[in-house]
């Protein structure tokens, strides 16, 4: 198995983890975000602008449920997989360059995932429990 192109699948799965991660932000948590704030106004906005939006809420849970198992296997094959990095310093610098940045990416999608699926379904649960 080639070591550089195990790197390159990693990344690309790492960059999908955010996109995904990223989706659902932006299709969920922003506009309860907005709402939460006073600014519906800029949520019926987004949506007539993007009616994608809406169809993309209303399969929110399947959002969240798809980008948590992408990043899931994002999250094995990083950590789980064999990580054999080439003799040749040159090579083997890049490649361990290259696990410390697929490993920032992941981090940083699991926590736009988190504020997303925060917004997305605990904040109104805790809002209540609080009896704001």
């Amino acid at each position: 198995m080639n070591p550089i192109a195990n790197e390159g699948s990693k990344r690309t799965l790492g960059w999908f983890a955010l996109f995904a991660s990223t989706g659902t932000l932006l299709c969920c948590a922003l506009p309860i975000l907005l709402v939460s704030i006073g600014m519906g106004a800029v949520v019926a906005s987004l949506t007539t602008q993007f009616p994608l939006l809406i169809t993309l809420a209303a399969y929110e849970s399947w959002m969240f449920g798809s980008s948590a198992l992408v990043l899931g296997v994002t999250a094995w094959v990083l950590w789980k997989s064999p990580m054999r990095c080439p003799a040749d310093p040159v090579l083997a610098d890049r490649c361990i360059r290259a696990q410390v940045w697929n490993r920032r990416i992941f981090f940083v999608a699991l926590v736009v995932w988190s504020v997303g699926f925060t917004a997305a379904f605990l904040l109104l649960p805790i809002r209540n429990l609080l009896g704001a």
